[in-house]
Parts: C-alpha cells; sequence; structure tokens
C-alpha cells in the first residue's frame, strides 16, 4: 500500500468514478452474489462489515455522508472492474505511490471491522474468494495485463516505477554499482514491456545469472536467505499451541504447519520470518541442502486481519483501522492464510529437517510450488514462487537447532535472495 494515506484513498476514489455499474458482471461474481443473497450468515456478515467502517472522514465519503464502498452490491461492482485491472503504479507531480494490491485496498477498512473479521475466517466465503482470484490470476497471465509494463505515468517502467523498483533489487554486492533494472533481470528494455508477455511474467522476474550469489554453497552451516525479503520477527522455544490472534502475535507450531504429522518436530524451536513487497523478487530458493519430505499447499484465508488492527479492538483507546494491517498481522496469518509447506531433510547433521513456509498475503493467493517430494536440492536452487503481490515466509527448525546471526527487524533494506542468514554452530 503506499505510505501516503492519501494517495490510496485517491486511487480508490478514482477506481469507483471508472465502474461502470450497469456493466454486466462476471459469472464467478454473479456465483458469489448468489451465495450472499442465498445464505443468511453471509448477508449478514457482509452488509455489516460496510456498516461497521467509521463514518470518519479518512475513511472516505460519498455525499450522502457513506463510506465510499457502501454495500455489497457496489463492491461487486468495484470488483467486476478489478478482474481485468493489473496493479498500476501512480506517478504524478503531487503524489507518488504503488497500489500493489488492489482488491486489498478495496477491502482495507471494512476487512478491519468485527464482521469483516468474522468475514474472512468463513470457509464458505473464502471459497468464493479463491474462485474470484483465480479469475484475476487467469488475466494477470493474459497478454492484456501487460499494458501496466509501459513507461507512461501509470506504468511500472515510467520514471519513478523503474528508479523504485531499481533501488530496491540494489542491495548486497550490487549496491555500489550502477547497474540498472535491465542489468539485474532477464529482460529486453528494447522490446514492448521490456519483454514481459504480462503482468505476471513481470512479477515472477528472475535474476540474471551471478546477480544473487549463493553464499558458501559447500558450507552446510551457513544458511541461504531464501527469499529477497526484509526481517520481521524471530522467536525461539515456540508452542504447539498459542493464542496468534492476540497483538503479540505468539507462533503457534501445530496451526502454522497444518496439522502435519511432522508439525510436532519443531515444538519448541526456532521460527525467522520476512516480508516481500511488491516491488521484490518472489521466487523461493532452497535455504540448505537436502531433501524434499514433504511439499504442498494449505488452503486458508485472504483476507482475514485479527481484531486488534481494527475497529474491532477492545482496548484501542480510539477506533481506527490499521492501513498497514495485513503487515503489522504477519505473525498471526501463519496459521490462517493460504500458504505453501516445504519440509526439507537438510544434509547438515547440525539442522536435520527444517520447514520453508510461504504464505500468501491477500490477493497473493497462488503459492506455486516447483519441486517435490523426495527431490534433492542445492543450496540456492529455485523452490517455488509467488504470484500477484506482496507475501510473507517463515523458515522454521527444530529444538535443539543451535542458530544465530539472523538479521534484526528494522533494517531498510531486504536481505538479498541467496545472502548468507544465519548459521548453525
Amino acid at each position: 500500500m503506499p505510505a501516503d494515506h492519501k494517495a490510496h484513498k485517491e486511487w480508490l476514489g478514482g477506481v469507483i468514478r471508472e465502474v461502470d455499474e450497469n456493466a454486466p458482471l462476471h459469472p464467478v461474481l454473479k456465483e458469489f452474489k448468489t451465495l450472499i443473497e442465498t445464505n443468511t450468515r453471509v448477508y449478514m456478515l457482509l452488509e455489516s462489515m460496510f456498516n461497521e467502517v467509521p463514518r470518519q472522514k479518512r475513511y472516505g465519503h460519498d455525499p450522502t455522508g457513506n463510506p465510499e464502498i457502501r454495500d455489497y452490491c457496489h463492491f461487486l461492482q468495484v470488483l467486476n472492474h478489478l478482474l481485468t485491472t493489473a496493479p498500476s503504479w501512480t506517478d504524478k507531480s503531487h503524489r507518488v505511490g504503488l497500489v500493489g494490491l488492489p482488491i486489498n485496498a478495496v477491502l482495507d477498512w471494512p476487512m478491519g471491522t468485527p464482521s469483516g473479521y468474522a468475514a474472512f475466517l468463513d470457509p464458505e466465503i473464502n471459497k468464493q474468494i479463491k474462485k474470484i482470484l483465480n479469475v484475476w490470476g487467469d488475466f494477470l497471465r493474459s497478454p492484456a495485463s501487460a499494458d501496466v509494463l509501459s513507461a507512461s505515468k501509470h506504468g511500472w517502467f515510467g520514471e519513478t516505477g523503474l528508479r523504485d523498483l531499481t533501488a530496491v533489487a540494489k542491495i548486497g554486492r550490487v549496491a555500489a554499482t550502477n547497474l540498472k533494472f535491465a542489468d539485474m533481470f532477464e529482460c529486453d528494455p528494447s522490446a514492448p514491456n521490456h519483454g514481459f508477455k504480462s503482468w505476471d511474467h513481470f512479477f515472477t522476474r528472475e535474476f540474471r545469472d551471478g546477480v544473487r550469489p549463493v553464499a558458501e554453497p559447500e558450507n552446510g552451516k551457513v544458511i541461504a536467505n531464501a527469499c529477497e525479503s526484509r526481517p520481521f520477527k524471530t522467536a525461539h522455544h515456540i508452542r504447539a499451541r498459542d493464542k496468534f490472534w492476540v497483538k503479540s502475535q505468539p507462533y503457534s507450531v501445530l496451526d502454522m504447519l497444518g496439522h502435519d504429522s511432522l508439525a510436532s518436530e519443531f515444538v519448541g524451536g526456532t521460527i525467522y520470518q520476512a516480508f516481500l513487497s511488491a516491488l521484490s523478487y518472489h521466487r523461493w530458493h532452497a535455504p540448505v541442502s537436502g531433501k524434499i519430505v514433504k511439499a504442498y499447499v494449505v488452503d486458508g484465508t485472504y483476507y482475514s486481519e485479527p481484531l486488534f488492527e481494527g475497529v474491532g479492538n477492545p482496548e484501542a483507546q480510539t477506533k481506527e483501522i490499521d492501513m498497514a494491517g495485513q503487515v503489522t498481522s504477519q505473525g498471526y496469518i501463519t496459521s490462517t492464510a493460504t500458504r505453501a509447506l516445504i519440509f526439507i531433510e537438510a544434509d547438515e547433521p547440525a539442522i536435520g529437517l527444517m520447514a520453508f513456509v510461504g504464505v500468501g498475503m491477500a490477493e497473493v493467493s497462488t503459492c506455486e510450488i516447483t519441486v517435490k517430494e523426495g527431490q534433492r536440492v542445492q543450496k540456492g536452487d529455485q523452490i517455488g514462487m509467488f504470484h500477484f503481490g506482496g507475501s510473507t515466509h517463515c523458515l522454521v527448525f527444530r529444538k535443539g537447532v543451535d542458530i544465530s546471526g539472523f538479521p534484526e527487524p528494522g533494517m531498510e533494506d531486504n536481505v538479498p535472495v541467496g545472502g548468507a542468514l544465519a548459521v548453525v554452530s
């Protein structure tokens, strides 16, 4: 989300003005509308979450004094527009911002209400949202979605877009170089859209050989960074079950690992978690050399935000919704959101069994695993990727693994993928 709230509000207002209220709904949205109107529980939750958005100026109002997204019918019309729209860049003289997660931006206020909290934990609602996001994903893989990959003021390769993409990637050994975006990533700047065939092709772009070297490939005690990401939290002595929905967001191992038969192996162990922004590189790489023991995706929520991030927080002095709720509640979503689980038996005996958890945030609903059970991987090999937006990931280690050196939260830059992350003694 843009750092400037006004940029978010301006973007949302622009989207709403563009919506054709007479346009026929996509079949997947007609199906959602039928669910809402034939299921009393779903109807109550979705109607209530829009009504519970505070009537304060910062939440945006229409001329009648209501929040701009007024009800589920209006919400479906906005979604209908977004299903054929790729995330775009805002580049104006007075304001610059990126809305990398457009559906998240539309839901930012209602998802922070008590009814929104209940709605986005509802299995039937999440099942329908998954269908909607799959339709949007089909569009983002189509050539039509590449229109935003231009040098225009709304294009990702405009002046500020290209500048910010380059700045986010110029870290580690290339930080002090004169490398440009095209020097670091596989693309063709002389071709339309830099040679990217679709928005998703751009989003899952790959580094050129040598740009991200793997830390000490032959040293099994050095753990490589699995994702290009900013540290969020390191936790030790994690419990089997915990109240992950409270503000401290303790990790709950059994819930995080989907109650897998291997989950008990990690009770009392260590978790490292880090965040990937929409500007980051989004492929995952093996943090250690070893054998893939299991690899699968756990279905979960898409827009669930804990009550402490919104107007439902009983401890809050002022009832306000955190605009960055999905980012600040990263610990919570490790136990609720759709996520990829990859268990690796490391060659290094001091590590043994470990787990990679790729957590989809908001519309980053597709966690694509590219390795299979029984496959051998070398440290730095690709193991999967996220699609469509920002996300978060965890590395999980068993009790007794003596691990140190994890970077501290608060870093301004990402830790380079493949770079040294921690050391096991």
